[in-house]
């Protein structure tokens, strides 16, 4: 199975001593434009701006969020390379944007930003409305197979690609619908403009209400609200989406204020209690720390897989 970036949760206790002093001796030389790559109102944006509030709190520093969307995350990274690389500009994107948007895009390469540290997971699943009947993907593909027309909803092009390919690996053709974010994909669900669509932990509350079902994980693992429901690579889908979100700097960031920084945001997330903590446990299945060398590792492995996807897709 290709991987297209999976991170593993980080305890709170691993976050030592040690690296929480380097938040406690550095010091931002002016306020941090926190450039967030999501729509305004959606998770991941409140999730940014929940990170915000407690590094506020915590360490006095001032955060002023400002909204760059666009073109999969690549117009805040754009927007992020003209910034001082100081410590006083930070973006919040997704793993896929410095993985398969750069590749597909043809867009510049990882190195075009600093990897400062991940911060949550997504519950990528195929969702569908529970009214329809389904249980699982297999259900989806007899009813394409018997000559109903599946509406499938993406917000991303790797998704496009991941549901083509489910499509093809079991001989039908989904009518892939394209829309922006995850909000968007429940609206039309919930509208009936589509039969299924990726969710990405959004489906959390109607999935524990009965509202809606998870078809199936398109992890590498099942999914924590639904750990019955099989996964894609049991349809012949050898791709999956583990994205995460992403902080980053500018290219060439000061070590210290990426340190700092990448030390503050772990501890912020990873505490219980906290508002951020809270919020990615419920919608993001829980926090996901990984930083330096590591997450710079896992981001060009990402990108440079991105082009199996991508080719497979065009086949």
């Amino acid at each position: 199975m290709k991987t297209l970036l999976k991170f593993a949760v980080v305890a709170a206790a691993i976050l030592g001593t040690s690296t929480t002093a380097f938040a406690e001796d550095w010091t931002p030389p002016g306020p941090i434009k926190m450039i967030i790559s999501f729509a305004a109102g959606g998770g991941a944006d409140t999730q940014a701006r929940l990170i915000a509030e407690e590094l506020e709190d915590l360490h006095g520093w001032k955060i002023i969020p400002e909204q760059v969307t666009g073109k999969g995350g690549l117009n805040a990274v754009n927007a992020l390379k003209e910034e001082p690389a100081d410590g006083t500009a930070i973006a919040i994107i997704v793993s896929e944007t410095l993985g398969y948007n750069m590749a597909a895009a043809k867009a510049g390469t990882p190195q075009d930003v600093t990897p400062i540290t991940t911060t949550a997971g997504t519950q990528m699943g195929v969702v569908a409305l529970a009214s329809k009947g389904w249980k699982t993907m297999g259900d989806v593909i007899e009813a394409a197979k018997s000559g109903q027309d599946i509406r499938f909803g993406v917000m991303t092009g790797m998704l496009g690609d991941i549901a083509y390919i489910a499509g093809k690996e079991n001989g039908v053709n989904f009518n892939i619908i394209s829309v922006k974010g995850g909000k968007a994909v429940m609206n039309g669900l919930n509208a009936g403009d589509m039969d299924v669509g990726f969710g990405a932990g959004i489906q959390a509350k109607a999935v524990a209400a009965g509202d809606m079902v998870e078809l199936a994980s398109a992890r590498s693992e099942p999914l924590q609200n639904s750990p019955d429901a099989p996964l894609l690579s049991e349809y012949g889908v050898e791709f999956v989406s583990e994205i995460s979100f992403i902080f980053a700097g500018p290219p060439n960031m000061d070590p210290a204020a990426r340190d700092a920084i990448a030390a503050a945001i772990g501890k912020v997330v990873t505490t219980q209690g906290g508002k951020a903590n809270a919020f990615i446990t419920k919608g993001f299945g829980g926090p996901v720390v990984i930083s330096g060398a590591e997450l710079e590792d896992a981001v060009q492995k990402d990108f440079d897989s991105s082009g199996a996807l991508i080719a497979a897709a065009s086949e």
